[in-house]
């Protein structure tokens, strides 16, 4: 969820809603069209970028409308998903320009392993939105009302700003929906040595705080990846492209799709109760990319700790709390039993973590 300041005691804020899409076969088939036609326009936009550069030397991207008479498939798409296309690869050029070193180079876009998803802002007219949601829908351009299942309701007073569609491989739509949100300013809290919790990064226990607690992923998230590990033995001894592969490969993809949402369910509840309890996180800015290449048993990256971080920060930010994060490089832990060593290290990030919050609150003060 991203803020920005929106007056005084005033917060403008951000927030998406998930919802399942059930398209009819025509609606799903206008959605291939335009996940199609954004993957096109894009590679076209990019490689006359290109084209363009190696001849004059300057950036420059053409818009979407240069390619309609080309192409005039696009036009049976909506035109703000192509002009989106337009922003997202602007935008990748900005943050490459800035800083070559963390961002790559945009790359083209392929069919079998670029995700498939379009982008689409809201517009008000004196007629009305050009998207909006219903009892059991949304509305949307050219496709019409697309029936929906809501986990959850938007409060009257959000405002739609944009949806964005995706299939995922299993053959599943669905669509996220971006709001703005007007809400009071929270006050700032100021943590202390008692209300404040240290966490440790944990291969074994996903996490270990300075108290000794942990957070062991629960029991049916093992017993779904076990499951996972059977299919993968199971398709090892199939023939490719055979009937039977091919089945194998979908429960394959939906059982790791389910995963996946255990997994960001039990991360969404985790870092909530955490966020509500203490008044400050001390955490170690570890970088996931580089343990998960270092000498580790299991999947680093797959653990969701990463998302864990994000998550904590801006719900820790709604309550005007603070998620505080210690050098990766500071030494926290020492020679002991494995657990007590992991103890003993989140201990050390909460303590490192403080101790920089109010260096740097003195600092605001003599300044």
């Amino acid at each position: 969820m991203a803020r920005k300041k929106a007056g005084d005691g005033q917060l403008t804020q951000y927030t998406t809603i998930k919802v399942r899409l059930y398209p009819t076969p025509e609606q799903a088939e206008l959605f291939e069209k335009t996940f199609g036609c954004c993957r096109y326009i894009w590679n076209q936009m990019l490689a006359d970028q290109q084209r363009f550069y190696l001849e004059t030397d300057a950036h420059f991207i053409p818009t979407p409308a240069k390619y309609k008479k080309e192409a005039p498939f696009l036009k049976e798409v909506d035109s703000q998903a192509l002009i989106q296309e337009h922003n997202k690869l602007s935008q990748a050029f900005r943050v490459f320009f800035k800083s070559p070193e963390t961002f790559g180079y945009p790359k083209f876009k392929k069919k079998k392993t670029d995700r498939d998803s379009f982008t689409a802002c809201n517009h008000e007219f004196e007629s009305g939105p050009t998207i909006y949601i219903t009892k059991d829908g949304i509305r949307m351009t050219k496709a019409g009302i697309v029936k929906a299942k809501f986990s959850r309701r938007p409060q009257a007073w959000w405002k739609l700003k944009r949806i964005t569609v995706d299939r995922t491989k299993t053959g599943k739509y669905y669509c996220s929906i971006l709001y703005e949100v007007q809400a009071k300013k929270p006050n700032p809290v100021t943590p202390t040595e008692e209300t404040t919790i240290g966490l440790k990064y944990s291969m074994a226990h996903f996490y270990v705080a300075d108290n000794g607690g942990m957070a062991d992923p629960p029991h049916w998230l093992r017993q779904s990846q076990e499951k996972l590990a059977k299919i993968q033995r199971r398709l090892d001894r199939m023939e490719p492209g055979s009937k039977n592969y091919q089945g194998m490969v979908q429960k394959y993809r939906l059982l790791h799709e389910h995963i996946a949402n255990q997994r960001r369910d039990f991360i969404h509840k985790e870092s909530s109760r955490i966020a509500n309890d203490w008044d400050a996180v001390c955490v170690r800015a570890d970088d996931l990319q580089a343990i998960a290449r270092g000498p580790v048993r299991g999947n680093v990256l797959e653990s969701g700790y990463g998302i864990f971080r994000n998550y904590l920060r801006y719900k820790l930010e709604r309550q005007g709390k603070t998620l505080l994060l210690v050098d990766r490089y500071a030494p926290t832990s020492r020679n002991t039993p494995q657990h007590q060593r992991e103890i003993y290290a989140a201990k050390n990030i909460k303590a490192l973590g403080l101790a920089q919050y109010f260096a740097c609150q003195e600092v605001r003060e003599s300044a």
